[in-house]
């Protein structure tokens, strides 16, 4: 149209030298020539451009990682995310020097350039009234715990209702599987019915297991399924990492910790409670939700409600199942205590289920091998049966015991056991007392209480003498008459020293032997 240079740079808004750089590049391309109404289309315009001024992105903006691109967008279609591909270039690539911030930028890139995804579209879902319920936990911060008088680390609790979007929140200190469980029969309680399922995350409270396809398997804490079905609802676990498929409790979760929790550290727990629950249902109840536009609390009250699943009649037991090892000493360790097995069972993982006052052991094929007072005297329950049977004796280690034992089998061989013990008053006698109680009893009475009066009258106290004594049937034998009471001159004597008596029927036995 033959508009001067500068006047043109003036109407584009340009610089001459910006507006000399376009001219050129057309001019190259032949797009200047030509009627005015014959204008190439804005994509020539471009291309030309682009071919003879191809763009130059600054150094500060070309990635470092560049050389990677293909291995990025290969390991991307896999799904793996930016920390796992830059963890495996340094365990596969030694070359490999690229930073995560680098590896992260462009992935990110990538999935810009790769545009949206089916899989990326967030379905929404219309939950029906009293269907489902999803639950989680999100820290809270340090609170004060009066029980401890200490500041510890908490949780807030939330079970949020799919259709009115209602909410139970608890605040506790730890999410072990007793604490799991007690929130919800609580959570329960103060609905006043059970919805049909509830959506957990993969807390090992709830999910042992997460199945990471469709044809997985998921596995769920024995104690979280009695549980569902004690109330009858079914458990629907969030897929791994997709915090999206529980959206309603994550919100809930943010929304807890961000309005009543913000500013409330080391708070007392026992004043928090109380204005936690009164914020859950006048603040909390009564907002406007963003999304229902209703009321969470009214809308409970007048629609979902009367949807819930009854409550049952008998109130809940709480369970707990726990995997434990047998240990060589028979027992199992559960709840700071310790608890026998059948000893063929050692070194295999056994099942505990645990109420409030009993212990049940379980072995792999669900029999029921042992059962315990959970809260007995002591550190541990011992079952005699679940020892060997020629070892399970041995664990008594009182006097009183095993005195009490020999006495059973007449006063004859509980005396002789009490001079057993009192034979030394240093060396404890206690295994050779276990050795001969143990072997007397083997033998009918008569013969252990002639046996213990011969060793008495000899005054031998070794197990070995004992065992002779039934072995050669000396016992079958009258005693030798009884010795003269010796003088006062004579009343010390050696301590080791052997009785004149031993001697007098060394004597006559070699002389019946010398006879044969």
């Amino acid at each position: 149209m033959g508009t001067k240079k500068h006047e043109l740079a003036r109407m584009l808004v340009m610089s001459p030298n910006t507006e000399r750089v376009y001219r050129s590049a057309l001019a190259a391309a032949g797009l200047l020539d030509g009627p005015l109404d014959a204008l190439p289309s804005l994509a020539e315009l471009r291309a030309a451009v682009a071919e003879h001024h191809p763009p130059k992105p600054p150094p500060q903006q070309t990635s470092t990682v560049a050389e990677f691109r293909e291995r990025v967008e290969s390991l991307m279609a896999k799904g793996l995310k930016p920390r796992a591909i830059y963890d495996r270039f340094r365990l596969e690539d030694a070359a490999f020097r690229g930073s995560y911030p680098a590896i992260k930028r462009l992935w990110r890139a990538l999935k810009r350039a790769r545009g949206v995804q089916a899989r990326d579209v967030a379905v929404p879902v219309d939950t029906a009234p009293g269907s489902v319920a999803q639950v989680d936990f999100g820290y809270v911060g340090k609170l004060y715990d009066p029980s401890t008088k200490t500041l510890r680390k908490a949780w807030c609790f939330v079970m949020v209702l799919g259709y009115s979007r209602h909410m139970v929140v608890r605040v506790v200190f730890d999410q072990k599987t007793e604490t799991w469980l007690a929130l919800h029969v609580e959570a329960f309680a103060e609905l006043g019915g059970v919805v049909e399922t509830v959506v957990p995350d993969n807390l090992k409270a709830a999910v042992l297991r997460a199945a990471f396809a469709v044809d997985g398997t998921t596995e769920l804490n024995r104690s979280y399924r009695e549980l569902a079905r004690f109330y009858g609802f079914k458990v629907d676990p969030t897929p791994p990492f997709d915090a999206p498929k529980k959206g309603k409790v994550e919100a809930g979760v943010k929304y807890v910790k961000g309005n009543f929790f913000a500013g409330r550290q080391e708070s007392d727990v026992d004043e928090l409670r109380p204005e936690l629950a009164r914020w859950t249902h006048d603040i909390a109840g009564m907002r406007e939700h963003g999304t229902t536009h209703q009321r969470p609390l009214q809308a409970f009250s007048e629609v979902e409600k009367a949807a819930l699943l009854p409550l049952p009649a008998k109130p809940y037991e709480l369970v707990v199942w726990k995997k434990a090892r047998l240990h060589a000493d028979c027992h199992l360790a559960f709840g700071k205590r310790l608890f026998s097995a059948p000893w063929t069972l050692i070194g295999q993982s056994l099942w505990v289920r645990a109420t409030k006052s009993t212990v049940a052991v379980f072995a792999a094929d669900d029999e029921r091998v042992a059962t315990h007072d959970r809260h007995g005297p002591g550190l541990r329950s011992t079952v005699e049966a679940h020892l060997p049977e020629h070892r399970r004796d041995l664990r008594h280690r009182s006097r009183s015991y095993w005195e009490e034992r020999a006495a059973l089998m007449g006063e004859q061989v509980g005396s002789y056991v009490r001079e057993v013990f009192d034979s030394d008053d240093v060396l404890s006698q206690l295994r050779t007392v276990q050795a001969i109680v143990t072997h007397l009893e083997t033998f009918p009475v008569p013969r252990a209480r002639a046996a213990c009066a011969r060793a008495s009258f000899f005054a031998n106290y070794t197990y070995q003498g004992v065992r002779n004594i039934l072995q050669r049937a000396l016992d079958f034998q009258p005693l030798p008459a009884a010795a003269p009471p010796p003088s006062p001159a004579n009343d010390v004597t050696p301590r080791f020293a052997r009785p004149s008596t031993s001697w007098a029927l060394h004597i006559q036995e070699a002389s019946r032997e010398s006879a044969r």
